[in-house]
């Protein structure tokens, strides 16, 4: 349940938009792509920068936003958010103000990735103080994710050009994302998770795109431990999620994976896997 004590309106917008194509045969049919959004967010009437979106959740993905931004330390801090997209803006009125708003979002760092996302400060700053709970994870789980993301309905089996976001308590599906890009996806969870009192503890994360730094900071930052991939990682992801023992596993299909870092969380069930192929002599 939503806090009460939060006022949110409840702006989502249609994920889908038909339009007229040609493909290579001369033919000419309908076809959905994904609809995209800009939505500026001000914070106490100032503008603090804009978020290409789907739409879907935009009042979770501000709240998301702000928390992995570590602009505000929990929705109490805030009295309302109010997305209107006939303006294309989100006002967030906090309850006190937040203290030195210029001085944090001087520096504004593009993220890597499409659907780009930005940051602001130093996005290490602090991470040495990150505590990750016990979570662990074993193969059969793993393979229990993968299964449930293959399964799921989604903007990108019908439209494409989207990344999607998951949380999970073990094998059970608690939420599902999908954004312009990753960032918004992981951003909307953060919110979610703290509109609904959902400790991080047992929790794993799911993401359809790489496991770069940015990513596994935000993970960190909201207390997840595990963290899966149906793409790869970088080599910056990688030195952060070693530094916190982060559990990244990448490259996440079928029933392959390969775990980076944080080996002690995942349990191994090898025989799970089937025959492993031999290269041919």
């Amino acid at each position: 349940m939503h806090n009460p004590s939060l006022y949110l309106t409840q702006a989502s917008a249609a994920l889908t938009h038909v339009v007229e194509v040609v493909n290579e045969f001369g033919e000419q049919y309908e076809l959905a792509i994904p609809s995209e959004r800009a939505l500026t967010v001000y914070v106490d009437k100032r503008e603090l920068i804009t978020l290409m979106t789907l739409g879907a959740h935009p009042e979770w993905l501000v709240l998301g936003y702000l928390l992995n931004q570590r602009l505000v330390s929990g929705f109490d801090d805030i009295e309302s958010i109010t997305v209107d997209w006939e303006v294309g803006a989100a006002a967030v009125k906090t309850r006190s103000g937040i203290a030195d708003l210029a001085q944090k979002t001087a520096r504004r760092v593009v993220t890597t990735g499409c659907g780009q996302g930005s940051v602001f400060g130093d996005m290490m700053e602090g991470v040495d103080q990150l505590t990750l709970p016990d979570t662990r994870i074993t193969q059969a789980e793993l393979y229990a994710v993968v299964n449930a993301i293959r399964l799921q309905q989604s903007v990108y089996k019908t439209a494409g050009s989207v990344h999607g976001c998951a949380l999970f308590a073990g094998e059970a599906l608690l939420l599902f994302v999908e954004d312009v890009g990753r960032h918004n996806a992981i951003d909307t969870i953060a919110g979610w998770m703290a509109l609904n009192g959902h400790h991080s503890a047992g929790k794993i994360l799911y993401t359809t795109g790489r496991l770069t730094s940015e990513m596994v900071v935000k993970a960190a930052q909201m207390g997840i431990a595990v963290a899966v991939s149906r793409s790869g990682m970088t080599q910056m992801g990688h030195a952060v999620a070693q530094k916190l023992g982060l559990c990244a596993i990448g490259r996440a299909t079928n029933k392959r994976f390969v775990c980076f870092s944080g080996m002690d969380r995942l349990q191994l069930q090898p025989e799970l896997a089937g025959l492993p192929v031999r290269a041919a002599a």
